[in-house]
C-alpha cells in the first residue's frame, strides 16, 4: 500500500488553544483557553434567527450572503467606522472571519508569496497561509507597549511580500492600533503595493477610552485593505459562524466566489437572526459590552497579578497574556498543564503565538466569562 496524504497534512494540526480545550474536558476545569464568549445571546438576534426558520428561510443563500444581512453590515460599518460600504458588491458573507480570511488568501494570494505579520500572532492566520504555501514573515512587538517602528517593516519586506495582516484589538495581545501606527502601515502598504488584510473581530471590545480605528478609513486604504470582521464575539454565536469581507468590488468577486466553492453559503436563518440584532442594538449595547469586559479585564489581571503571574494589560480584545515564568517546566505547555492540574485552570501556552522562543515564558488567559465561572476561576488561581 503506497497511499500518500498531501504535503500540506504536516502544516496543519490541531491548535494549542482546542488542545488545552480538550485537557480541560478532561479534569472538568474552567476553560480560559479558547476564545468562548459565554454571555447570554440578544434576544433580538435569536428571535430574528427563530422567525426565519418559521418563515422558511432555510435554503441556500447568494454566494455573497442574505442582503439583509450585507445591508446591515453595511450600516453598521457607516454609523462605527464612518465607511461609506455598497452592500451589492462590497460585502460578502462567509463562515466566520476564518472563512472570510481564507477566500481572502485563495482569491488574492499565491503560492510562494509573503505576508507580512505582528507577532504574537492570531495562529489560525499562520496556518491558513501555511497550508497555502504562503509564507509569514514576522515583526515581533515587545511588551507592554506593543510598538513597532517603520524601520520594523523595512526589514521584514521582500520582492515577494504581497501583504500585510493587522489585528486590532489583536488576538492576543489586545493591542489596540493608534491612528498613527497604522498610518506607517498605510504608507508601507503604499510605496510597496501591499495588501492589508485586517481582522477587527473584536472591534468593540476597546479599553479605558481607546478608539477602534478601521485601517481602510485611512487616506488611500479603501482599495488595498480587506476588512474582515464579524459577529461571532460581539453577539456570543461563535458557534454560528458568521463573518465577513468588505473590500474594493473587485476583490469582494473573486473572495466569494472563493467563499462559495468551499462554504456554499454561511446558515441563512442565522444570517436573519445576526441583521436583525445589527439593525435593532443601538451604541449602548456595545457600550455595555465592552463596559463589562474591561471591569473582568481589571479583576483577571489583579488576580494575576496577586499570585505572581504577572499580566500584560490589555488595550482591548478580551485576553490577556500573562508572564507564566515562575511555574514549574521548561516550555510555556509545561507550565500551562501544570497550572491545569493545581487548579483546574485552562490556559494556553504562550508558544502558540510565537514562531520562536519568546512566548515560552507566556500563556493566555481568555477572560469573556459569565462573572460567576469567572469568579470561581480567580478563587482557583489564588489557591497557588
Amino acid at each position: 500500500m503506497s497511499l500518500k496524504v498531501s504535503k500540506r497534512r504536516p502544516l496543519v494540526a490541531q491548535s494549542e488553544i482546542r488542545n488545552m480545550s480538550i485537557e480541560c474536558a478532561k479534569v472538568k476545569g474552567i476553560n480560559l483557553a479558547q476564545g468562548v464568549c459565554d454571555l447570554p445571546v440578544p434576544d433580538e438576534v435569536l428571535k430574528g434567527a427563530e422567525a426565519a426558520m418559521e418563515k422558511g428561510t432555510n435554503i441556500y443563500t447568494r454566494f455573497d450572503g442574505r442582503w439583509e444581512l450585507r445591508k446591515a453590515i453595511a450600516g453598521k460599518q457607516k454609523r462605527y467606522t464612518g465607511m461609506d460600504v455598497n452592500p451589492e458588491g462590497q460585502v460578502v458573507v462567509s463562515a466566520g472571519a476564518t472563512g472570510a480570511f481564507y477566500s481572502a488568501c485563495l482569491a488574492l494570494l499565491d503560492e510562494g508569496d509573503e505576508v507580512i505579520v505582528f507577532e504574537p500572532y492570531y495562529g489560525y492566520h499562520i496556518v491558513t497561509m501555511a497550508s497555502l504555501g504562503i509564507k509569514p514573515v514576522y515583526v515581533t512587538l515587545e511588551p507592554p507597549s506593543w510598538e513597532f517602528v517603520a524601520e520594523d517593516l523595512e526589514k521584514a519586506v521582500t520582492s515577494k511580500t504581497r501583504a500585510i495582516i493587522v489585528n486590532t484589538p489583536s488576538n492576543p495581545a489586545g493591542k489596540v492600533f493608534t491612528r498613527e501606527e497604522l498610518a506607517l502601515v498605510a504608507d508601507f502598504a503604499d510605496a510597496h503595493d501591499l495588501f492589508v488584510f485586517t481582522d477587527e473581530i473584536y472591534e468593540h471590545f476597546v479599553f479605558d477610552g481607546r478608539e477602534h480605528i478601521s485601517p481602510a478609513t485611512l487616506p488611500g486604504m479603501s482599495r488595498r485593505t480587506i476588512t474582515i470582521s464579524g459577529l461571532s464575539k460581539v453577539f456570543a454565536i461563535t458557534g454560528w459562524r458568521l463573518g465577513y469581507a468588505i473590500c474594493d468590488p473587485e476583490w469582494a468577486l473573486a473572495i466569494g466566489h472563493f467563499s462559495d466553492l468551499v462554504y456554499v453559503c454561511a446558515p441563512a436563518p442565522l444570517q436573519i437572526g445576526a441583521a436583525r440584532g445589527l439593525d435593532e442594538l443601538g451604541p449602548e449595547y456595545y457600550q455595555d459590552v465592552s463596559d463589562d469586559h474591561e471591569k473582568k479585564r481589571d479583576l483577571f489581571c489583579n488576580t494575576l497579578r496577586e499570585i505572581g503571574l504577572t499580566p500584560h494589560v490589555p488595550e482591548g480584545a478580551y485576553y490577556t497574556l500573562a508572564d507564566v515564568s515562575s511555574l514549574p517546566g521548561n516550555t510555556a505547555k509545561e507550565r500551562a498543564l501544570h497550572l491545569l492540574e493545581k487548579t483546574g485552570v485552562a490556559c494556553v501556552p504562550g508558544s502558540a503565538f510565537y514562531q520562536g522562543e519568546v512566548g515560552e515564558g507566556l500563556a493566555r488567559f481568555c477572560f469573556a466569562k459569565e462573572m460567576p465561572i469567572l469568579e470561581d476561576a480567580m478563587a482557583r488561581l489564588r489557591k497557588l
